[in-house]
């Protein structure tokens, strides 16, 4: 038996994907009979065929898809005939729900793009193509469904399967196979249709019983990235994880990526017992001689094949998230078994999703392609996605909501690590703090414009510096009129102010200084960013509290009268939010408190902490 072969049947909506599915299960008796009666009962209630059963309600599981008669969510399903064992998923067509269909082709060796004999290429066929192409599918079956509504007529499939030809060229497809079918009927599908005698071609159960589907990156030397350190008791220590790559025995030689450690392979065990070997997509436990450092994100690899290492990189990315890219914004990453942090540097450009045009933009909205510059907290082993899906792709999740934002898949480095170090000095932070007498830390005052940020920061700076503390004050406004100057109010410019102000602030730190933020760095992943620059312990988030509607009473600048008149836009609490911080280490509630008693509780905490 051929290998379990993977597909991700997709295409717009209403071209009849749970249909074409749900007549395959049913053709080669997939379909058990309380399934079917199941099936007749709800054809009742939500099908769109009488009292004909509605195929696609075997796999449309959710309510509001029967109630509906579309597909939200990705349904799995596996079914086998006598050549071949498949998994596949029926990814939803809708464009909101485009990310779901990201999910189910991210593991998919084929897809089967689906397009309405009727309609033609639409563009959210382009955009699914265009995905599944990024995400590493090279194999396409084009079915042209619904072929009895315009009486099979051999030249409109034709001129579809060329024109859909015409618009994959040159996106990494390397083999299209366009076959005419109706899913209602069954025609080409595990039979031939008797109505398509001019179709010489198989049918689609035939093609993909036979397709070879596997990717050259299949067959790259030895990988495995390290998901777990074993350590039952004293005397074993396995790492464990899933192959990504090659194949592995006791006695070969390996390295640890990054460090590049190099060790041997003494055993791999396996529930049960010990294996001579394993290979890609087994999930083993190694143990190496000698014991060498070996931490969750590492990748064991083949001693003459070491993996490259970078921290900056090109990538492709369909956008998931509700907001929008933006770069200078901190996202967590995932990336095989790492997770890190990681900025997007720059937006290269969108891709036109129906004839892949490189189109200039500022961000990306969800659901758009687009081609990103990325940049690490650390050094990572990777491998380009073309040659390994396992080390290449990655997913970007949005720090606030934990919510995945973006999938993507890694071209080439931008630098790799190799060529930049942090150079070592004889005189550290902890020098040029011990020299001022003091524990040097960042003080970051957040709020709203008029809540009372400067004020505060102003009489904190004098208080310490009475009391013989080494400080410097970074005041928004002031940075502004010459580092910042270049920025804007947008939501990316805030977020590369903040960016910039961090890494500023995080300098002066290592001289020794006390630092004071004042900022109203309005979103909490630009804040979390800010605290990750910085030793556990040397980062205090100040949340200086008021009302909008007391700030605006306030107004010292005027800006809010400004704001409400419109002549101002992007106003942070008024047509900008500002994301509360949910645990800050000081709060300071300044409609209640004075500026003198504010600086005590900073004062208070800072000495607590010291």
């Amino acid at each position: 038996m051929s290998p379990t072969l993977r597909f991700v049947l997709c295409g717009s909506v209403d071209d009849g994907k749970s249909t074409l599915l749900g007549r395959i299960l049913q053709d080669t008796r997939q379909v058990f009979a309380d399934e079917m009666e199941r099936v007749a009962e709800d054809s009742r209630r939500y099908g769109t065929r009488g009292d004909a059963a509605d195929l696609a309600l075997l796999v449309d599981g959710l309510l509001d898809e029967r109630e509906q008669g579309i597909t939200i969510d990705v349904a799995y399903r596996a079914f086998e005939t006598p050549r071949r064992r498949f998994i596949v998923a029926d990814a939803p067509g809708h464009e909101q729900y485009t990310c779901n269909m990201a999910t189910g082709a991210s593991t998919a060796h084929l897809a089967v793009v689906m397009t309405d004999a009727r309609k033609g290429i639409l563009p959210q066929t382009a955009r699914h193509t265009r995905i599944v192409a990024m995400l590493g599918v090279r194999h396409i079956v084009l079915a042209v469904n619904k072929m009895d509504l315009v009486d099979w007529d051999r030249d409109r499939f034709e001129s579809i399967a060329a024109q859909y030809r015409a618009e994959v060229a040159g996106i990494g497809v390397t083999k299209v196979q366009a076959i005419p079918v109706s899913a209602l009927t069954g025609d080409n599908l595990t039979r031939r249709g008797s109505a398509s005698t001019w179709y010489d071609g198989p049918t689609l159960l035939e093609h993909l019983e036979t397709v070879d589907a596997e990717r050259p990156a299949d067959r790259q030397p030895f990988r495995m990235p390290v998901q777990y350190v074993n350590r039952p008791n004293p005397d074993f220590r396995g790492y464990c994880g899933r192959v990504a790559a090659g194949t592995v025995s006791p006695g070969d030689q390996v390295l640890v990526s990054p460090a590049g450690t190099p060790a041997e392979v003494e055993s791999i065990v396996v529930w049960g017992g010990e294996r001579q070997q394993a290979a890609r997509g087994d999930s083993v436990t190694l143990t190496l001689q000698p014991q060498v450092d070996v931490s969750r994100g590492d990748v064991i690899v083949a001693a003459g094949e070491p993996l490259e290492v970078a921290d900056q990189f090109q990538a492709r990315i369909v956008w998931m998230g509700d907001e929008p890219l933006t770069v200078g914004r901190p996202y967590r990453m995932k990336l095989h078994t790492q997770e890190l942090g990681a900025t997007v540097t720059r937006i290269r450009h969108r891709v036109g999703v129906s004839d892949g045009a490189e189109l200039a933009a500022a961000n990306l909205e969800r659901n758009d392609l687009g081609v990103i510059n990325l940049a690490t907290t650390r050094p990572v082993p990777f491998a380009p996605f073309d040659e390994s899906r396992a080390l290449g792709g990655f997913i970007l999740i949005d720090r606030a909501t934990n919510a995945t934002a973006g999938a993507g898949t890694i071209t080439f480095p931008l630098m790799r690590a190799a060529n930049l170090s942090w150079q070592a000095f004889d005189i550290d932070r902890a020098v040029r703090a011990q020299m001022k007498r003091q524990q040097a830390r960042c003080l970051w005052l957040t709020g709203l414009s008029a809540s009372g940020k400067s004020t505060v920061a102003n009489l904190l700076e004098r208080r310490l510096v009475t009391g013989g503390r080494h400080t410097y004050l970074l005041d928004g406004d002031n940075l502004r009129h010459g580092l910042n100057r270049d920025l804007g109010f947008t939501e990316a410019d805030r977020v590369e102010n903040i960016r910039r102000v961090a890494e500023v602030a995080r300098l002066m730190v290592d001289a020794g200084l006390i630092v004071i933020a004042s900022f109203i760095s309005p979103f909490r992943s630009e804040r979390e960013f800010a605290r990750s620059l910085f030793e556990p312990g040397d980062f205090m988030e100040i949340f200086v509290d008021a009302s909008v509607e007391v700030c605006a009473r306030r107004d010292p600048k005027g800006l809010y009268a400004r704001a409400l008149n419109g002549e101002i836009r992007n106003f942070t609490g008024l047509s900008s939010p500002y994301e509360r911080p949910e645990n800050p280490d000081v709060h300071l509630d300044t409609e209640k408190l004075s500026p003198e008693q504010c600086v005590k509780l900073v004062i208070q905490q800072m000495e607590e902490v010291e």
